[in-house]
């Protein structure tokens, strides 16, 4: 059943000339957390939303459409919304990497999305857009060596600017910055604090157009 609604959903897509879609959400359903990620959430066991992560991404690259898995490295656990408050995990990095982020291991998207929350035991100052300590993880342990989007940098979770913002998701790792409230001047800012299009930017674009044609 699953597999016939993501055949649909990119039918639908496709038909209204998307090729790009924000799923699969890879966070982990955990006990006393914030509602908002709530029934995006597959299950609270991380190989099972791993397998039907892996089968989401798939099916929609079979059906030229693109993915994004969100919210890198995990935001499950989150007690607090994101879009309002800033969240904070206190769980080791070693029960992390073996739970919440375990599903978002060896994916085959050609983007991710990151989680604006604060992982204390690997870095207690920045959220993981802004993290070099976290974006390198994503890199060396999650494995995946794709496109790394920011959230929505205008979200209230991160304290700064929205040049500070920008210029500290590029600076930790992040390949993409994602503004999403429709405010002009702020776009304008994303863009002038942005770097030139790299290499590796069109590699992996070029990638994606494949899955396109």
């Amino acid at each position: 059943y699953y597999k016939i609604f993501l055949n649909k959903t990119s039918f639908l897509l496709k038909s209204i000339g998307i090729n790009i879609n924000t799923v699969p959400v890879l966070d982990l359903r955990s006990k006393g957390s914030s509602s908002i990620i709530g029934d995006r959430s597959f299950s609270k066991n991380p190989k099972v939303v791993s397998t039907i992560g892996d089968i989401c991404i798939d099916s929609f690259h079979r059906n030229k459409i693109g993915t994004i898995i969100k919210h890198i490295p995990g935001h499950g656990l989150a007690k607090v919304d994101s879009h309002k408050l800033t969240p904070t995990i206190k769980e080791k990095r070693k029960y992390l990497l073996k739970n919440d982020f375990l599903p978002f291991k060896n994916k085959a998207s050609l983007f991710a999305m990151t989680a604006h929350i604060i992982y204390q035991d690997i870095d207690k100052f920045n959220t993981a857009t802004h993290s070099k300590e976290i974006i390198q993880l994503i890199r060396d342990n999650i494995k995946f060596k794709n496109i790394i989007m920011s959230d929505d940098i205008s979200m209230k979770s991160l304290k700064n600017s929205i040049k500070v913002n920008t210029l500290k998701a590029f600076n930790a790792g992040c390949d993409l910055v994602l503004h999403c409230n429709g405010n002009y001047n702020e776009m304008l800012e994303v863009a002038l604090n942005s770097p030139l299009i790299s290499k590796f930017i069109i590699k992996k674009t070029s990638q994606f157009y494949k899955i396109l044609s």
